[in-house]
């Protein structure tokens, strides 16, 4: 496993070994390598530029957080969260992983008590009857942008849908969002192998089926790859293609007007209009050198949420139980990119789902927001969870 650990903030950031007499420790777990890595990557910054404003502290205690790269291995991010509570003795853990990583995790995470916030994955199950106290999805239940893209679909008027995404817990939850909302027809639905680049035989499919929309999850690189293989065979641009996950600000780096006319659904893009963000988006340009994701958005949004409860404390985490508390009710107070949030009983968000559509500028690329499609959105789940 690899390591970093980012230590008290003293003229900017540095590098160092966790510290026992740290006030508090933080342990960020997600895919850093492969693929997938970017995802990763984007929480991690995102989570450390709102560290590094707050200035190294949560709620005005010096703060440590512990890296690790969960390789996208459900073993490996158990044995990450078994670390975490048995060596570094953390007060909360961050990340989680992708949802087959975060699944693998639940049990050590929900007989702990700590706090930990998941940015990225939100399974259906965690949504429901496995939901724990102790257990927050900041970013999104995975049916969410989903749920979105199947009720634009509708509402522009689709009488028939092609699905796609890779197979594992969150690409069925994508698909299953996407049916809960779109009344149409589904003309097939397929999943591909986790990790696949070549989608030839796939579009082949696709084509002979040639339905009036394709909806598609895929995600970093792996989305990347289809979005181009599409393009080349002169899919994208006759039917219309809807996503998740596939169209973000690292993704269209690399796509650029390869993703002309894709529209997609999320819960957050550079170009919303909230003073939070615009703050976030100037200040992480100003120090990676790129525009971020929504990726990179849940991970500062994880640090504010976080110092918002540690302030509520007064700076003492000691009890497990008083700091969830604390933590749930944060979810309405702190500042979020996102302009307005909230958790759930199931301690998944209440948040607004709008559709972006890319458009292509010569080389390049711009993204416009076309719609709210879902104002104060709940998930499907939340009857499912005894929590109240």
């Amino acid at each position: 496993m690899k390591k970093t650990a980012i230590a008290a903030f003293a003229a900017g950031l540095f590098m160092a070994v966790p510290a026992a007499h740290a006030d508090i420790t933080v342990g960020f777990s997600g895919v850093l390598s492969g693929p997938q890595g970017v995802l990763g990557q984007d929480q991690r910054d995102g989570f450390l530029l709102a560290i590094e404003e707050l200035g190294g502290k949560l709620g005005g205690q010096k703060v440590n957080v512990v890296i690790e790269d969960d390789q996208l291995k459900p073993d490996v991010g158990g044995q990450i969260v078994q670390k975490f509570l048995e060596r570094d003795k953390v007060d909360a853990i961050v990340g989680l992983g992708f949802s087959n990583v975060l699944m693998a995790e639940l049990r050590r995470i929900k007989d702990s008590g700590v706090v930990a916030i998941a940015t990225n994955a939100g399974p259906g199950p965690i949504a429901g009857r496995l939901c724990a106290p102790n257990l927050f999805g900041l970013a999104w239940q995975n049916d969410t942008m989903s749920e979105a893209m199947g009720q634009y679909a509708q509402d522009v008027g689709h009488k028939n849908a092609y699905l796609m995404s890779s197979a594992y817990q969150a690409g069925k939850d994508k698909l299953n969002g996407f049916k809960r909302y779109f009344k149409g027809e589904i003309v097939n639905e397929v999943y591909t192998p986790l990790g696949q680049l070549d989608f030839s035989a796939e579009i082949s499919a696709l084509q002979a089926a040639s339905p009036e929309a394709l909806f598609v999850f895929y995600t970093g690189g792996t989305g990347v790859n289809f979005a181009r293989q599409v393009r080349q065979a002169g899919v994208m641009g006759k039917i219309p293609v809807y996503s998740e996950g596939m169209i973000d600000s690292n993704t269209l780096v690399s796509l650029k007007n390869q993703a002309d006319g894709n529209i997609y659904g999320a819960t957050w893009a550079p170009v919303l209009d909230n003073p939070h963000s615009k703050k976030f988006v100037k200040a992480f340009e100003g120090k990676y050198g790129h525009t971020p994701s929504e990726y990179a958005a849940n991970g500062y949004d994880a640090a504010y949420l976080l110092d918002t409860a540690v302030r509520k404390l007064n700076g003492d985490v000691s009890d497990r139980q008083a700091f969830v508390k604390a933590v749930k009710e944060a979810g309405s107070e702190f500042p979020t990119v996102r302009g307005k949030f909230a958790f759930n009983t199931n301690n998944m968000p209440i948040q607004n789902v709008y559709a972006f559509k890319a458009i292509g500028q010569g080389d390049d690329v711009m993204v416009k927001q076309v719609a709210t499609v879902f104002t104060d959105h709940q998930d499907a789940y939340v009857s499912e969870c005894d929590m109240k």
